[in-house]
């Protein structure tokens, strides 16, 4: 309980004090300090020196208080002066707003005291606009929750509208638990029982013949693998054979599986059928499948072409050039890849593959180009030509023209004159058969020759293989 003082003044414990000192003590007792005469004329303005937001105000004195405040804030003074009838100070704080030229208007909160004999005003206030900051803050901040909450809501109205009208079943699990934590109606139906008894319950019980934690760590891999393949599953509750293709996403820090149901029958329509064969085709073909860009960089490749190169793994083959594998290395990788650019597509190119323990075999190659996409693809079907080779071998087929042409000189010249002969015939044979495989590229074919572009068409002229348009 505190008193109100006059015990130390009359007791004199409190000495006179000085008028400057005086104007000191109000001046740091309140943020602004404003002396009124009874004609509302304000005498004296004291700002707290350590209160600067409110500049100089000395040009206040000398000034009515109509001038400083605005209306409704002279009315409201006005009145609070009348209630206090020749009390010595009002009984509770007022508010006011000052004003000056510029406009700029700032509250302030008064505690109204007369003094003197002539019934002057002291008005003693504290400055409201940070209290004001603070409330402008905290409405801000309201609107913003109410504005996120009323998001949130809508939000919500939308999903929940979406999982109930949705015909695809659909269904949510929470990874850390392995519980259903959403499930729509068509997935519900699908499955057999009732949405309010089967969210929160264990996703692994919904099927058959599946562990929890096995379930799980069977879905995820699904879900984080490039390419996501469906897993075939029985229903527990209504036996019904069905595909679950689930995809993770994280929401407020916790990974949700999103899995899609689909039954037997519309899983295996169309495409989907299509995309299981072709996957199929792909992990289980006796052909080899490779995947590369525009470089000829291996992105990916099959079973079947790990077999012809005996590569361990497809980590082994991954990043590495199509010319580690091709016999003749870059100039094979250049005429496919000029060829397949310019046509689409090539078709049987003979080549041999290197293995990774420096071993060959005889393949034929077909390659396409799959430009449709930013990151344009090549890709190769590597076939085993090993027996075909074998069975193409001139012993057991037709000899050509110029084979049978040296076999004729056999009795009728000289075995130096034959190996003449049949060195120009199989100097010919090659130079035609560069010409083939380069599609009559021949920069490519002398450089699969080994040999200078010069070189190459003096030969030409000498067998009579340029045409009309020739150089």
């Amino acid at each position: 309980m505190t008193t109100d003082g006059r015990h130390l003044l009359n007791g004199g414990k409190l000495p006179l004090i000085a008028p400057d000192l005086l104007s000191e003590i109000i001046a740091t007792a309140s943020d602004l300090a404003l002396l009124v005469a009874p004609s509302r004329r304000i005498i004296s303005v004291l700002v707290n020196p350590h209160h600067r937001s409110f500049g100089q105000l000395t040009d206040w004195e000398g000034s009515q208080l109509r001038d400083v405040l605005t209306a409704e804030s002279l009315r409201k003074l006005e009145s609070r002066l009348t209630e206090m009838q020749g009390a010595r100070h009002g009984g509770a704080a007022v508010e006011l707003n000052h004003v000056d030229e510029a406009n700029w208007e700032f509250p302030v909160r008064y505690s109204l005291h007369r003094i003197g004999s002539d019934d002057s005003i002291l008005m003693l206030g504290r400055d409201l606009r940070p209290i004001a900051e603070v409330q402008q803050q905290l409405v801000q901040a309201q609107l913003a929750l109410e504005r996120d909450y009323e998001t949130q809501r809508e939000m919500d109205t939308r999903y929940r509208v979406l999982m109930e009208v949705s015909r695809d079943p659909v269904l949510m699990v929470s990874m850390s638990t392995g519980r259903i934590t959403d499930i729509n109606p068509a997935a519900a139906l699908l499955l057999g029982g009732a949405r309010g008894d089967m969210v929160g319950s264990p996703v692994a019980q919904e099927f058959e013949g599946r562990r929890r934690g096995e379930f799980l760590e069977s879905l995820a891999n699904i879900a984080v693998a490039e390419s996501s393949v469906p897993i075939e599953l029985t229903a527990r509750r209504s036996q019904k054979r069905m595909f679950v293709t689930p995809t993770v996403f994280r929401a407020a820090g916790e990974r949700i599986l999103l899995c899609q149901l689909d039954t037997n029958e519309r899983g295996t329509l169309g495409g989907d059928e299509l995309g299981d064969n072709l996957a199929r085709l792909y992990h289980e073909g006796v052909d080899g499948i490779v995947f590369a860009d525009a470089d000829g960089n291996i992105r990916a490749a099959n079973e079947a072409f790990l077999n012809l190169t005996d590569t361990a793994n497809i980590a082994a083959v991954r990043g590495r050039s199509l010319t580690d594998f091709l016999a003749r290395g870059a100039v094979d990788l250049r005429v496919l890849l000029d060829n397949v650019k310019r046509t689409g597509q090539l078709r049987l190119y003979a080549t041999r593959l290197t293995t990774d323990f420096m071993g060959q075999i005889a393949v034929e190659i077909s390659a396409t180009w799959l430009n449709d996409r930013p990151n344009p693809v090549l890709v190769l079907v590597v076939r085993d030509a090993s027996r075909v080779e074998t069975m193409r071998r001139p012993a057991f087929g037709q000899p050509d023209d110029g084979v049978r042409n040296v076999m004729e000189l056999v009795g009728s010249s000289t075995l130096k004159d034959i190996v003449s002969e049949t060195t120009d015939v199989i100097e010919k044979m090659c130079i035609e058969t560069a010409l083939e495989l380069t599609r009559n590229n021949r920069v490519a074919a002398a450089e699969m020759l080994s040999l200078s572009r010069q070189s190459l068409y003096v030969k030409l002229r000498k067998y009579g293989l340029l045409n009309k348009d020739g150089e």
